[in-house]
């Protein structure tokens, strides 16, 4: 396979976020999204809680779901676990498990994984920033939901790429962790 037909396959494998249109696309799926409350910026510029969505290519890495809310369809193609009730992420710059999971309390800043709202009901987690993490460059940018009670124009993330619980139910078994999600 030439350089040509190997990016054209990895495309084909892409998961696409239009942040201007706000649309992610997969094949024929297409869905409205959200994107952090800070618009967009490059990889480089990224600055922990900037609310801004990073713009790049991130692989798949897994899937946390939590079990009080949710049946998992089945044909998951991601590697994925439950989340439990002490699951949070380091988002504190200090933190040497920065832009890494931790069990709550945490010594340094983290957010928790298990929400009142549903945002992170499911969460895909994308490799942004976590080959290796470097501190203040943005922890926990992931694939989750976004708030259905909200207003569509009030449904930003602080990062992060979100969508519909119906989109995601419907995307999910098509996922799987060789796929890309790339945000332009």
């Amino acid at each position: 396979m030439n350089d040509q037909q190997q990016r054209r396959s990895s495309v084909m494998n892409d998961i696409i976020v239009d942040t201007k249109a706000l649309v992610l696309k997969f094949g024929d799926f297409e869905t409205p999204c959200s994107i952090g409350r800070g618009g967009t910026c490059s990889e480089s510029d990224k600055v922990e809680g900037d609310g801004c969505t990073p713009l790049g290519r991130y692989p798949l890495r897994a899937a946390v779901f939590n079990p009080n809310r949710l049946v998992v369809p089945d044909g998951i193609g991601l590697p994925w676990r439950w989340s439990r009730a002490n699951d949070g992420w380091s988002d504190g710059t200090g933190d040497p498990c920065y832009n890494r999971p931790v069990f709550l309390p945490h010594h340094h800043s983290a957010e928790t994984l298990r929400r009142d709202d549903p945002l992170y009901d499911i969460i895909v987690i994308l490799g942004h920033n976590d080959d290796p993490p470097l501190a203040g460059k943005g922890s926990a940018i992931f694939f989750h939901l976004w708030n259905h009670e909200k207003p569509v124009d009030s449904r930003t993330t602080e990062g992060c790429v979100a969508i519909s619980r119906d989109a995601m139910m419907e995307l999910l078994p098509m996922l799987s962790r060789d796929m890309i999600m790339e945000i332009i």
